[in-house]
């Protein structure tokens, strides 16, 4: 067995490796599915840990033929694993049950994960002392966990995305039985391995091949119209529809705007904050890579310059360059006024320089704890110090008629960071009952003049959206801070409610 150590050894980094990668694929998938990026990871770790313990466990039954079985492992967990992503995207939208369909594969793939170190440990034992051995084993098992933990964000899922991801590290499993079976003379059956090895290579290299087209045929029924552009970057999964003249961008699976009626939200967003303060002559734009925004603040002459931070470049990129999507934004992106920062807001705000006259905040809902810190106190003061003294922001905030508290929490955090708000609200087809918070340092009138060619805001239309039904009206709720995001917890369950019935 001594002129195997060096293929073994090298095997338990590899498999390190597919193992952490496997376990990101699903924390991954699953916050693009189901959101709440903390919920999925926590859960997915503790079951997938859980599942290794048993598989463990489970390898003190494998009492001979050591190398057949690990080979035999390798193969299963290649297929197994590699197919796990396609799988779980192609069932998302047809099986109702899809956590049990996710935790499942979670736990599968963990019990295979353990079994490995184990069964190498054992077929290792002969060639070195105890402490040497375990030594060995679990440094090339950790380095193999490194090295994955830094090549998953930074290139395999901006790169290839999580479908071909998964099928690559499928590979990996495999080529490591093949490279065991060519290497070692002890296996029974080397034929039929050999075979199976061939057979799940040919497989897993296929749907390596086709992974778009895999991607494809899960986003079918799941948006209306046709997907024109679909891609996953390090943040989140983009996909572009058309249906006729309608274009819609979707975020994680998350309407982000319709092209029939985004003039209504922007406007909205937009106007009442730029016409009260005026003069704005410096803007900063937080979330909105779509330009969407931009394009209605630059219907201001007083407006000389327009920062846009947006923590995906891939969005911006594609508003920036795409024909019928800077149609859509008036190629707003591309003015000299505008300059992009591609940099996550929470960190960007604590550093800024200098004040500005108008802040529109524009990111998605708070739909989980990476999303949630930009609607916290925290965050508001931040905010607060960068906003010229006789200065606006305006935030958007969920719906206040399917998550009033979610909603009202916002406001109530932006005057428990010492600025006041101000609570507004708009029909938009696409999205129904949609809120806004603007947020100052003084009290806020209703502006009388407006740009001339807006197709939906006019003053009397303003002064109608800070009226609230009983059933949208003002609710108690409690702040939400960095340590308790409490805003996430609002929002789920209300949405959850309002998507049940």
């Amino acid at each position: 067995m001594s002129s195997m150590r060096t293929p073994l050894l090298f095997s338990a980094l590899v498999v390190a490796s597919c193992g952490l990668v496997y376990e990101l694929v699903a924390g991954t998938l699953a916050s693009y599915l189901l959101g709440d990026s903390v919920t999925q990871f926590s859960t997915i770790i503790g079951a997938y840990l859980f599942a290794m313990g048993i598989g463990s466990w489970l390898s003190r039954y494998v009492g001979s033929a050591l190398m057949d079985n690990f080979v035999r492992i390798e193969i299963v967990l290649g297929l197994i694993g590699g197919f796990s992503a396609a799988i779980l995207f192609l069932v998302f939208s047809e099986v109702a049950h899809f956590r049990v369909a996710l935790y499942s594969l979670v736990g599968l793939i963990g019990v295979l994960v353990g079994l490995e170190i184990p069964l190498l440990l054992r077929i290792l034992q002969s060639d070195y002392t105890l402490a040497d051995l375990v030594a060995r084993v679990f440094a090339a098992d950790y380095l193999g966990a490194l090295i994955a933990s830094l090549l998953f964000p930074l290139w395999l899922v901006p790169r290839l995305g999580l479908i071909r991801t998964s099928f690559l590290f499928g590979l990996l499993n495999v080529a490591v039985a093949w490279i065991l079976l060519l290497q070692s003379r002890s296996p029974r059956f080397a034929v039929a391995h050999r075979s199976a090895a061939a057979v799940a290579m040919i497989l897993l290299a296929g749907g390596f091949a086709y992974a778009n087209d895999i991607m494809s045929l899960s986003e079918e029924g799941q948006y209306p119209g046709q997907p024109v552009f679909a891609k996953s970057t390090a943040y989140q999964r983009i996909v572009v529809t058309r249906e006729g003249d309608d274009i819609r961008l979707f975020l994680n699976g998350n309407l982000q705007f319709s092209s029939r009626d985004e003039y209504r939200y922007h406007e909205a967003l937009v106007h009442p904050l730029m016409a009260e303060v005026g003069h704005a002559a410096r803007v900063l734009v937080l979330g909105g890579g779509d330009g969407l925004a931009v394009r209605e603040i630059l219907k201001y002459p007083s407006v000389q310059s327009i920062t846009l931070v947006d923590l995906d470049p891939e969005v911006t990129t594609l508003f920036s360059r795409t024909p019928f999507l800077t149609t859509l934004n008036g190629n707003a992106l591309q003015s000299h006024k505008v300059s992009i920062i591609n940099a996550d807001a929470f960190v960007w705000l604590q550093s800024a320089h200098g004040t500005y006259d108008a802040v529109i905040v524009d990111f998605p809902d708070p739909s989980n704890y990476s999303i949630g810190k930009l609607f916290t106190q925290t965050f508001y003061r931040r905010l607060s110090a960068v906003l010229a003294s006789d200065g606006w922001a305006v935030i958007q905030s969920t719906s206040p008629y399917v998550a009033r508290k979610a909603f009202w929490c916002v406001a109530h955090t932006v005057a428990a960071a010492g600025l006041t708000p101000a609570a507004y609200h708009v029909f938009v087809p696409s999205f129904g009952e949609w809120g806004f918070v603007l947020a100052g340092h003084d009290t806020f009138h209703v502006p009388t003049m407006l740009p001339s060619d807006l197709r939906f805001v006019t003053p009397t239309v303003i002064a109608q959206m800070f009226d609230f039904p009983p059933d949208m009206a003002e609710t108690p709720t409690d702040i939400n801070r960095l340590d308790n995001q409490v805003l996430v917890r609002y929002f789920e369950s209300e949405w959850a409610h309002y998507l049940s019935e």
